[in-house]
């Protein structure tokens, strides 16, 4: 159930894991604030002739702030055919807002795959009346095409640094299946996890892991355990890998607005974690002198948002300390 997490079943982030997964299963609506004309212009891609747009959306010029929350937004799928969906914005959008992506999942994947496929299909000149069938394959199965994913560091760098978390939970469920022991559990995946960490010699009691991304209310381990992981992580003949796929402070991903212009700029890698009553970092921090150090600061408590000021310290606290 993709609203069993934050009862918001229409964003993007709660798509679940699945073999056949398209673009992310996602629409994009492209949000262009109109000065000349003092409206709002929305753009979908793809599928927009699924969808009908009622765009109600007044323009203002205050600050930009929480701008999904700000727009109102209200979804109806048509439950008979499943391929119409209806998107109402009733709120406000801040000139000051500039261009913004609103990523939605409004179709399942059958609607989205088939359709997908015969828009792109008949772009290339092609005719298709066929239909998308749910079924499982047969082992006699002809095999028309093998696709290579791209390489793993390329797979960890997007989670890392843009928080991807349907990637992350795909590839938690590949982990269950390294030595072909198909197909993917979660069950799996944790046990994968658990051999490895008895292999690094890590033993962590309170350790979970629920599925795979940061949506988890039960996920959890301790500062000082996480600690013992980066080191050890540093200490992996994959390390450079690992590290780059962190956001850099003030440079990229999730921390590329975070200590601009000041000191401390460019010398930490960086994986934040944000959640109603939760906000965290942890990785890398190097400092003045170029002594690398591990960082992480985990705060769950009903005001942890109060908590940035905190974390901006630490970082330029551990840079300038000598």
């Amino acid at each position: 159930d993709p609203a069993v997490f934050d009862n918001k079943p229409y964003r993007a982030y709660n798509i679940a894991p699945e073999a056949l997964l398209v673009n992310y299963r996602t629409t994009e609506l492209r949000i262009t604030p109109q000065l000349e004309s003092k409206n709002i212009r929305i753009i979908i891609n793809p599928l927009p002739e699924f969808i009908d747009l009622n765009n109600n959306l007044k323009l203002t010029w205050g600050k930009c702030g929480e701008w999904r929350n700000a727009l109102g937004t209200n979804i109806r799928i048509d439950t008979e055919s499943n391929h119409r969906t209806s998107v109402t914005f009733n709120g406000s959008y801040s000139i000051n807002c500039g261009e913004k992506s609103l990523l939605l999942s409004l179709h399942n994947s059958p609607t989205y795959t088939l359709e997908l496929f015969k828009h792109l299909w008949r772009e290339q000149g092609g005719i298709f009346n066929g239909k998308v069938r749910a079924g499982t394959v047969p082992d006699e199965r002809l095999q028309l095409e093998t696709h290579q994913s791209p390489p793993l560091a390329e797979i960890i760098r997007d989670i890392n640094k843009f928080s991807n978390n349907i990637a992350a939970r795909q590839l938690y469920l590949a982990l269950g299946t390294v030595t072909g022991n198909e197909p993917a559990t979660l069950t799996k995946s944790n046990d994968a996890i658990r051999q490895w960490l008895m292999s690094k010699k890590l033993d962590f009691p309170e350790f979970i892991i629920e599925n795979g991304s940061g949506l988890s209310r039960n996920g959890r381990i301790s500062a000082r355990h996480l600690g013992k992981l980066l080191l050890k992580a540093f200490q992996s003949s994959v390390m450079p890998e690992f590290i780059s796929s962190l956001p850099i402070l003030a440079v990229d991903g999730t921390m590329k607005k975070r200590l601009n212009g000041t000191t401390v700029t460019g010398q930490a890698h960086i994986k934040t974690g944000l959640l109603n009553g939760v906000k965290t970092m942890a990785g890398y921090m190097l400092d003045k002198s170029g002594r690398r150090v591990t960082v992480v600061f985990l705060v769950n408590h009903y005001n942890s948002e109060s908590a940035q000021h905190a974390m901006d310290s630490l970082l330029h606290w551990i840079y300038e300390r000598s």
